[in-house]
Parts: C-alpha cells; structure tokens; sequence
C-alpha cells in the first residue's frame, strides 16, 4: 500500500497476485485481514480501496471545546467522594457513611434476596410510586397519620435528597441548611442551582429564633434539617424545638426537608418524626434504609403531601421512572422478617458500645480535641480542635500515620469557624481498631 492515499482504489486480486507471486487464497485472506484492522474497505463490485484516515489511538483527542459549551456551572463530588472511598490496605477508616461490612446483615440479606426472587412478578414493572407494602411500610415507620399514599419509594437517601431539592426550590433560589450539616446535601444543593444558607445550631438542634430570622433575611421556601442525631454534630432536636421549628416554617410558608437517616442508630428513645407532628403538609420526609444495611440497599422512602408530593411523583418518573423491582421486593422481605428486628438490636447495642469506646480512647490519647458532644446514638463524633491546629495539616498528618478522619471544612455552606473533624466509630472492624486509629491520630496531632 505503499504511495497510496486515502480512498485510492487497490491494484486487482489478479494484479497483486502476479506482482507478489502468490495464490489467489493468500490474497483473499491478507484482504480480509486489513479490512479487518480498518485499514481497507472492501466494495464488492467495486473494488477494494484504502481506508480514510483516522485520529491515532495514542493521540490525545482536543475537547476543549466543551469548556465553553458547559458554561461555568460546576457538579463537584470533590467532598462527597471521599466518604465513598475505601481505604487503603493498612489504613484505619475514622471516616465514612457506611457499617463496616461485619455490621451488615449480609447472609440474611442475601436470603430475603432468595425469597424475594421467588415471588410472582418480581421481575414486572413495579407501581411508578413503589410498591404498596413496601411504601405501607414506609408510613407505618413515621407514625400519625401517615398512610401508604403519602410515601413515595426512590433509589436512597442522597437520591431521594436531591429528588427533593429539585422539586421544592427553584435554581438560583437559597435554601436553608444546619451549620454544619451533611456534605452530600450540599453538593446535591449546590448541583441543583440553589444557594446553601447557613442556620447556626447549638446542642440541642438549629436555634429557632435564627431559622425564623433567616427565613426573614432570605425568603427561602426550604429548610433542611436532620433533627436527629444530626451529621456530623450528634444533636438531636427536642419536641419544643420541634414545634417551633414547624411553627417558623408554616409562618414562612416554607417547606422543610427533614433527612431521617439515623433513626435506626440509636437504642435511646428520640422525640417523633417531624412529620409526624406535621398537619399543614409542611414536612417532606426522608427515611433511607440503606445506611441501616448495606450500600447497595438502595432503597428510600420520602413521604410527602399535596401538590408538592404530587411533584415529587413527577420529578422521579422522569428522573428515573421507579426503583428495581427486586430490589424493592428484598427491602420488603427482610424488614418484614424476624432478622429485621434482630439486626436493629444488634446493631444498636454494638454502635453504643463503639461510641463509648471511641469517645473514651480520644478522651485518653488526646483531650485537646473537644467532643462537642457524645451523642445517644449515631455514627460520628464532632471535635473542635485547639485553634493552632490547621486542620487540613492535621487531616494529612493523620493519612500518613495511617487513619482517615474527615475534615470539617466539608460541612459548612461558607467559612467555618474554626478547626474540626469528624470521626467515624462505624466503619472500623472493631473495638481494638478504633483504639489503634485514635493512637495514630493522636501522633498525628503531636507532629503538626
């Protein structure tokens, strides 16, 4: 093919036959091979012709055009992605959203798979709005006066998050949130267009004359909250600020968004759902059954009233149609079991006992790290750091030395107001790791 360009026609079969001496088989077959590696076009009744050119493999590609075509809005993961991130071989996790895999009811989980599988229609298209049991279900968790019609089933809690923002606020508009509060919220803000606006909180929960001045100040029509056993604080809001926060939010003629995702983590007993005390359809409620189980149990149920849960229906069709039968039904199978019970017990007498032992071990090897407070349940840990410390010198130290804790910084909407992190008491193997992971930040400390 020497001398030949793109789209020059090949001398014939009988030509490159005489020229190179060789039988008409080996001729076919050589063809054959090129039009196979794209080199070659074979046009029956025509002829066989060079192929056109094409970019080289190994050659970087120009998309720098999409720069503009994307605009300035950004999507960024940066800080949710590292909650996500396993750690390293060798590496202590004080971080995460997730049980350790030994907290997990894997084997029973994986024998309501079974039974779940062997029910008729589990492989048909599910109703839109989740299946009737499974969002009876739902209800049932809330209590009052909650029924089977005013949850909606979708793919977890930052889904169910961000089905929720979308549909409440319009782009551009704030929202408010706790300070701190949840980096997934923010990101799922922040992606949706709206303005995150801080609401300072205290012990026990936001403060309600700051929510209602901040409903004033802004004119948001959102306030999202997790009232109990707030990420990454461990607050929860008594009943009083629970009706005032209902009340303020009413008086605004605002929604609030209320992220339940820890009900499951305490053995403690909590004040009602805000939903549950709700009779204005003021509350959008979320319950997440996948951080009580597994990752992939991605399975949430948001319960919600008139026309804005009539929007919420609307946005997840559209967004993504219904959540995977089957994995519906297996959420149904295993909360409807025995194991279901079982599990939270164990699980929240063993969360009791990490909490203790974390909250012990960093009150030994390092008491200059304040706990803000020791929560009745939950997965984390809030601590304020001595003021000289920088914190994200102090988040690298402890990479080195081995633990991975989450930087502070990541949980407020603006400028923080000082050094903190988080650590996580869920996603060590055991007790002894969460002791070796508290010594090795402690080091860490010693060498910012």
């Amino acid at each position: 093919m020497d001398g030949l360009l793109p789209g020059d026609r090949l001398p014939s079969s009988r030509e490159l036959m005489r020229r190179h001496g060789v039988s008409p088989v080996t001729v076919s077959r050589a063809l054959g091979r090129l039009a196979a590696e794209g080199r070659v076009v074979i046009r029956p009744g025509s002829g066989t012709y060079v192929a056109p050119a094409v970019a080289r493999a190994d050659a970087a590609a120009d998309l720098s055009w999409q720069t503009v075509a994307l605009g300035d809005r950004v999507v960024d993961d940066s800080d949710v992605i590292g909650l996500l991130t396993p750690p390293s071989e060798g590496v202590i996790p004080l971080t995460g959203g997730y049980l350790n895999p030994l907290l997990r009811p894997s084997k029973a989980l994986s024998g309501a798979a079974s039974r779940a599988l062997r029910r008729p229609g589990v492989w048909e298209m599910p109703p839109l709005t989740g299946l009737p049991e499974l969002r009876g279900w739902f209800a049932q968790e809330v209590g009052g006066d909650v029924t089977a019609s005013d949850a909606l089933v979708v793919s977890g809690g930052q889904a169910a998050l961000t089905h929720a923002l979308r549909a409440l606020a319009a782009p551009g508009t704030p929202v408010l949130v706790e300070t701190p509060t949840y980096p997934g919220a923010l990101a799922a803000a922040r992606a949706a267009g709206l303005r995150a606006t801080a609401v300072p909180m205290d012990r026990d929960g936001v403060r309600p004359e700051l929510l209602a001045e901040a409903f004033a100040v802004t004119g948001a029509r959102v306030f999202l909250c997790q009232p109990t056993l707030h990420n990454p604080t461990g607050a929860t809001l008594p009943l009083e600020r629970r009706t005032q926060v209902l009340a303020i939010a009413r008086a605004a003629g605002a929604f609030v968004i209320e992220d339940d995702y820890a009900r499951y983590f305490t053995t403690a007993p909590v004040p009602p759902p805000l939903t549950a005390l709700d009779a204005h359809g003021t509350v959008v409620h979320i319950n997440s059954l996948t951080k009580v189980l597994s990752p992939s149990m991605r399975v949430a149920g948001v319960v919600a009233r008139g026309p804005a849960a009539r929007r919420l229906r609307a946005s997840q069709i559209v967004e993504s149609f219904f959540v995977a039968r089957p994995l519906q039904e297996t959420a149904l199978e295993f909360v409807g079991s025995p194991a279901w019970r079982r599990h939270l017990g164990a699980l929240g007498a063993e969360l009791t006992a990490r909490r203790n032992a974390l909250a012990a071990a960093l009150a030994s090897r390092a008491p200059a790290a304040e706990i803000h407070l020791v929560p009745s349940g939950g997965l984390h840990l809030w601590l304020r750091l001595p003021p000289e410390l920088e914190e994200d010198a102090v988040v690298e130290a402890a990479r080195r030395a081995g633990v991975l804790v989450s930087p502070g910084h990541i949980y407020y909407p603006a400028e923080p107001p000082g050094p903190r992190i988080r650590v996580t008491h869920s996603a060590a193997v055991h007790q002894a790791e969460l002791a070796e992971g508290v010594r090795r930040l402690a080091a860490a400390f010693q060498g910012v």
